[in-house]
């Protein structure tokens, strides 16, 4: 049988997925004792061809995003954009229930940032931003963890990158391994300067959830390795003239020139 539930939030992410992104989902969800997932018979059919049974993976992210009873009572799990709001209030992230869930998402990312920026010297910001790509000098203290942000929020490869990173170290604190980062040269070099500073802050994260419950062990990596995989989604099209391009690391368009950062 398959999911007939369609969220658009969620859903569409997961289809353009490859099966390497969905595994670490699928792991995530495998590490609650509760999960239906592996009783699915579309996973027992196509696993470990995670892309041929999205619609359950997604099901199961939002099914385990509810209080069971509410759950059968709905029919169902909450809104994707009701997870993503509750995993905003538990990391203290500020946002409003009104915007989308993209925006939520990306207050959460920022919220990780900022407490990692805070525990880094300008040395070590200066460093950062040299292997991404950037030339000029920032400033210092507040003005340096300013200009980060503004760099994650102009969207485009480097937001990806920044993304990449805490998602990576989710995994790392939840399944003992991280993402595929060793593959892509340019990742693996912003990772050395960012990982310890993202992995304090994980670990900080980790505590207060380890007191919210065991459901959020579940819900806040898959909220946050969702949200990378959609700005990689996003980082893979020109913003200018909507050309795919086939390699996250492109600094400019193949078609138009336009800046992947831009």
């Amino acid at each position: 049988m398959s999911s007939s539930i369609f969220d658009k939030n969620i859903n569409p992410v997961l289809a353009s997925a490859s099966n390497d992104d969905l595994e670490t989902l699928v792991e995530y969800l495998k590490t609650k004792l509760s999960e239906d997932l592996t009783c699915h018979d579309d996973y027992k059919k196509y696993y470990p061809n995670h892309r041929r049974y999205v619609d359950v993976i997604a099901k199961e992210i939002r099914d385990m995003g509810g209080n069971s009873f509410a759950n059968l009572w709905r029919g169902q799990g909450p809104d994707y954009h009701e997870i993503v709001c509750d995993v905003a209030s538990k990391l203290n992230a500020p946002y409003n229930k009104n915007k989308s869930v993209e925006d939520i998402e990306n207050s959460i990312l920022e919220t990780i940032l900022e407490r990692a920026l805070s525990e880094m010297s300008d040395e070590q910001k200066t460093e950062l931003l040299k292997e991404m790509g950037g030339k000029a000098t920032m400033g210092k203290g507040s003005l340096a963890t300013a200009a980060f942000i503004g760099i994650f929020r102009s969207g485009g490869f480097y937001s990806y990158q920044l993304t990449l990173i805490i998602a990576n170290q989710i995994a790392k604190a939840v399944l003992g391994r991280g993402l595929m980062l060793a593959t892509n040269a340019s990742l693996a070099r912003v990772a050395a300067v960012l990982t310890g500073p993202i992995g304090w802050v994980i670990s900080g994260v980790w505590a207060a959830v380890d007191l919210a419950g065991p459901a959020y062990k579940v819900t806040i990596p898959c909220v946050i390795h969702v949200a990378m995989l959609r700005k990689k989604l996003s980082s893979l099209t020109c913003s200018k003239c909507e050309t795919i391009l086939t390699d996250t690391t492109m600094k400019f368009c193949p078609e138009c020139g336009q800046s992947t950062a831009a």
